[in-house]
């Protein structure tokens, strides 16, 4: 999941944290969800030449993929409220030779823009906000007439396993209680349509796909959730949902791929959810 961006200080404590390990998770997350981010983008209107506002930066993943599509007649402006996350991203961006992506540290929100954007995009942002319809309506605020505003959020209801692969589906459970007790939105993606609404925007159009392994193809899903249980697992004890002796974390990946093996189990990832519209059409 990409860092937090925030709203207006509307920003819930990012449960994620922002440790060297944490970016390399997300570099490793983006590897598989930037194929679908990127035909979400694509398909909402996004296209070359335009200027781009990244929403919660984090380690640059999302303003590349919107870099490749705006191409080098383009521009992307990715913020974020954590430096140290932007320092990781302006690194990589200067070796990617990307010379039409800029990074800025603070709040997109209340950043004042020279002038404005063509699209406003996201990931995984809107699910930390504790109002995202209000932070949708500002960021609105700095669309051209017709602009684009499009984010693309994660739905934890989609993760399960047919036939049953039990400890994946348990981590989704305390996974899910973690995000819940803590105050993140484990269903951001469902309710895009009515964040979107009721932010005053039209109403979007929508997208869903999700992440799908089987059996022994199935190591890179089940280690895309064994990780994000990992950086979750302090604030699974300190909340109560689990203890690091349930979780068995160091041994976690090989027990559900081997349970996913044994059971020749589909494994299905998060939905990733798509929502976008125009301004002022």
């Amino acid at each position: 999941m990409d860092t937090g961006a925030g709203g207006a200080g509307e920003a819930r404590p990012y449960v994620l944290g922002h440790s060297d390990r944490e970016i390399d998770r997300l570099m490793a997350q983006a590897r598989l969800i930037d194929p679908i981010t990127e035909r979400f983008f694509r398909e909402a209107g996004v296209e070359p030449g335009m200027r781009v506002l990244d929403v919660g930066s984090g380690a640059g993943d999302v303003a590349f993929v919107a870099a490749r599509i705006v191409g080098s007649e383009g521009e992307v402006v990715g913020v974020d409220r954590v430096a140290a996350a932007l320092d990781t991203a302006r690194s990589r961006a200067a070796g990617l030779s990307l010379h039409n992506v800029t990074f800025l540290v603070g709040d997109p929100v209340e950043i004042a823009f020279e002038r404005p954007f063509d699209a406003v995009l996201g990931r995984y942002v809107l699910q930390f906000q504790a109002d995202p319809a209000a932070m949708l309506r500002k960021l609105s605020t700095k669309l051209r007439p017709g602009g684009l505003i499009v984010f693309h959020e994660i739905d934890w209801a989609g993760i399960a396993s047919y036939p049953a692969a039990p400890i994946y589906e348990q981590c989704r459970t305390w996974a899910v209680e973690t995000l819940r007790l803590h105050g993140t939105e484990p269903h951001m993606g469902t309710k895009l349509f009515q964040t979107f609404t009721s932010a005053g925007l039209a109403a979007p159009t929508m997208r869903l796909e999700s992440l799908v392994g089987a059996g022994q193809n199935s190591l890179d899903r089940l280690f895309l959730l064994a990780e994000i249980v990992r950086t979750l697992l302090p604030e699974m004890e300190r909340l109560g949902v689990a203890s690091a002796a349930d979780v068995g974390i160091d041994t976690l990946v090989e027990r559900m791929h081997a349970e996913a093996t044994a059971n020749r189990s589909l494994v299905v990832g998060h939905y990733q959810v798509a929502a976008w519209s125009r301004i002022g059409l």
